[in-house]
């Protein structure tokens, strides 16, 4: 029985230290099935919460600490299993019984110093339970930096967007707001933005899965929502106007849906790899045309029709409408237009288009 008690105690102790290793000091997606329980722990309480209010107000400023509590909780997690596996480790090495065992592993683990031990090999294993609690203590706390990094990064285009496409931000209302400025021409910039802005996510997000679950600071903002609302603004101007430059439309809707579906895997979602562009999308023609009769009523300029222009639109959004649709669902994004359903929020909350005004001026 010792030594079953010691191989299960060293098992534990191994494999948090792999934990602790995939989460914070692999830089590619490695994430471990004890930081899936432990997150899972964590978010199924925030979540459950979430769901008892209507309002999506409410269910943002209830989400908004569980990723901050998940990486709280992963610190006491790790710690809470190398107390427990070393523990048992005490027990198979020393006869101590279940509450001496943890006492002796505590004071080490800590870095108390009140207790000591009898024998070599007590003192050996003391020594090494003293080391691993400030190795993941100061792993963590060097983690910190690298994480808050990525989020202010990505949440700084994200706030950049909102002027563009307003807030929750939407697709045709980058097109809308470009056009009644004049800057038709300059959209170019914004999906080249974009296109370096998922590669960025994409490997952050896949690196410290976490940050998926990080809000922004604004209800109105959420990453997923943002480019979801950019990709479907290069394929309105890919279906719509096919003489406009297309190079960086095409890249950043290929940035995107690459970007989705690598964090996807990462989150175990199946995804079809390639659609075809005959494939049904969940969005109505009837959305996409009053969304054209939107556009064009502030100013941009279409080439085709939207019965011309829908098959070229949905050839596009196939390749990434099903994985949006389902993070937005599991994030509980904010329900923008053309973002799918929610888990109990059934309204939709819209961008509000700014009046163009200007002074009367005399002549």
């Amino acid at each position: 029985m010792r030594v079953l008690i010691g191989v299960v105690g060293a098992l534990i102790v191994l494999g948090t230290f792999s934990s602790v290793l995939r989460t914070l000091l692999i830089p590619r997606p490695t994430r471990s099935a004890f930081t899936r329980v432990l997150h899972r722990m964590v978010h199924v309480p925030f979540q459950f919460m979430a769901d008892r209010f209507p309002r999506f107000e409410t269910k943002d400023r209830v989400l908004a600490p569980e990723a901050a509590v998940s990486v709280l909780f992963h610190l006491v997690g790790w710690l809470a299993a190398a107390w427990l596996g070393y523990s048992m480790l005490q027990m198979a090495i020393s006869g101590f019984g279940a509450v001496g065992a943890l006492w002796e592993t505590g004071v080490a683990l800590f870095t108390l110093g009140f207790a000591s031990s009898r024998t070599v090999e007590l003192t050996a294993l003391d020594l090494c339970a003293a080391a691993t609690g400030p190795i993941i203590i100061g792993l963590q706390i060097g983690y910190l930096p690298a994480l808050y990094g990525a989020y202010s990064r990505r949440e700084a285009e994200v706030t950049t967007l909102q002027a563009r496409a307003g807030s929750p931000p939407w697709g045709p209302e980058i097109l809308a707001r470009y056009a009644q400025i004049g800057l038709t021409d300059s959209i170019t910039d914004l999906f080249r933005s974009w296109e370096r802005w998922s590669a960025e996510v994409s490997e952050s997000h896949t690196s410290y899965v976490v940050l998926s679950r990080f809000r922004s600071p604004r209800a109105g903002d959420h990453w997923l929502v943002s480019l979801l609302a950019v990709m479907d603004a290069a394929a309105m101007q890919l279906a719509l106007s096919p003489s406009c430059p297309q190079a960086d439309a095409r890249l950043t809707l290929r940035g995107g849906f690459v970007c989705l579906r690598n964090i996807a895997e990462v989150w175990r979602l199946p995804f079809e790899p390639d659609p075809s562009p005959d494939s049904p999308i969940q969005l109505t023609y009837e959305e996409f045309a009053e969304a054209v009769a939107h556009v064009t009523a502030h100013g941009y300029t279409v080439e085709r029709t939207p019965e011309q222009a829908w098959p070229h639109f949905c050839g596009w959004r196939v390749n990434y409408e099903d994985l949006a649709y389902r993070f937005a669902y599991l994030l509980d994004a904010v329900p923008a237009p053309w973002s799918g359903p929610r888990r109990t929020c059934k309204e939709k909350i819209a961008p509000v288009t700014p009046v163009d005004r200007k002074p009367n001026v005399s002549p």
